[in-house]
């Protein structure tokens, strides 16, 4: 495998990586309903705002989410709405997974 065939593997799990927590999917399904502050995924999550930050400099570093501060709040949106095609890809997963596993009739 060519280099930069490993490279971009390694960048792909990176941003995977991201993707790969209960709060982080949270984050993403929100802001694809549009931006909000971090207060408001406070609210949602639950946990307490620097947990919440942390979870965000993650998205933000794989380029999944984008921060714009205005006045004393950070308003995040998604970079693009291709993050949730994950989130789908996994639901889809778990629902032929159950298909696979009922007993036929």
């Amino acid at each position: 495998m060519s280099v930069t065939t490993t490279d971009r593997f390694r960048r792909d799990a990176e941003v995977l990586r991201a993707l790969a927590n209960e709060s982080r999917l949270m984050i993403v399904d929100r802001l694809s309903r549009g931006e909000c502050c971090v207060c408001e995924l406070v609210e949602l999550i639950g946990g307490d705002q620097s947990t919440i930050s942390k979870h965000l400099a993650i998205l933000r570093r794989s380029g999944i989410v984008y921060g714009e501060r205005r006045g004393n709040h950070i308003y995040y949106q998604l970079v693009t709405r291709c993050a949730m095609a994950v989130v789908e890809c996994a639901e889809r997963v778990r629902a032929e997974r159950r298909a696979a596993d009922e007993p036929a009739k």
